[in-house]
């Protein structure tokens, strides 16, 4: 039987995890934004039949998924190498972010993709590895952004929906390249952009949230409110 400080440390440890879950998750999931890479990958598998598009989707998630979760796993490594303290990384990432979510909110998406890659991928035979997985995919953005959240982890239970959070978007990926002719007869051009613009509000607010944690474990700013 708990008594009342175990059950409120108990709630506590289960709200935080929740908020951490559901920050990893769209923080991850809308950096990497598969709908947004849809128009890329097309032009970029334009000869390839169906069962060849789905091979290069499958490989660009995979892709996806070995490198966000390699950077994850060495965040910490990194950090200690290089002398980088987390309240600098998290400054840093979310001024990242914030730059990538202002694009997000013009529909563009410069710093993962530009004339260059979808150019050099329409002239491979396989652009699953480069240039779809990296960085269409897990894009500087992306791998920041583990990073970050790796050196935020409070527990080790934290680090859980990390590579969960990686897993479903890398899932998620595959399923939305490999069905990209359906995805963009349904939804669309337009609501690709009102997509990638939603998705680029939230990103913005997420990446002012790392800017003010960022300052809060330096002291210049309380976020406690008192």
């Amino acid at each position: 039987m708990f008594i009342p400080t175990e059950a409120a440390k108990l709630h506590s440890f289960f709200s935080s995890m929740t908020e951490f879950s559901v920050v990893a998750f769209t923080s991850v999931f809308f950096l990497v934004d598969p709908f947004a890479a849809i128009p890329a990958f097309l032009v970029m598998t334009v000869d390839a039949d169906a069962v060849g598009r789905r091979r290069m989707a499958k490989r660009a998630a995979w892709t996806c998924f070995i490198v966000l979760s390699a950077f994850a796993a060495a965040g910490s490594l990194i950090f200690k190498m290089f002398g980088i303290t987390l309240p600098a990384f998290e400054i840093a990432g979310g001024l990242i972010l914030l730059l990538i979510g202002l694009e997000m909110l013009q529909a563009k998406r410069s710093t993962q993709e530009g004339p260059s890659e979808t150019e050099e991928g329409a002239h491979k035979e396989d652009v699953g590895i480069t240039p779809l997985g990296i960085p269409l995919l897990a894009g500087p953005g992306a791998i920041s952004t583990v990073m970050v959240l790796m050196g935020a982890s409070p527990t080790w239970a934290h680090v859980i929906p990390i590579y969960v959070a990686i897993a479903v978007t890398a899932l998620a990926s595959y399923w939305v390249l490999a069905s990209a002719d359906k995805v963009r007869k349904r939804i669309g051009d337009t609501g690709i952009r009102i997509m990638m613009r939603i998705m680029g509000l939230l990103l913005t607010a997420i990446a002012i949230q790392f800017v003010l944690n960022g300052l809060a474990l330096i002291g210049l700013v309380n976020l406690s409110g008192q």
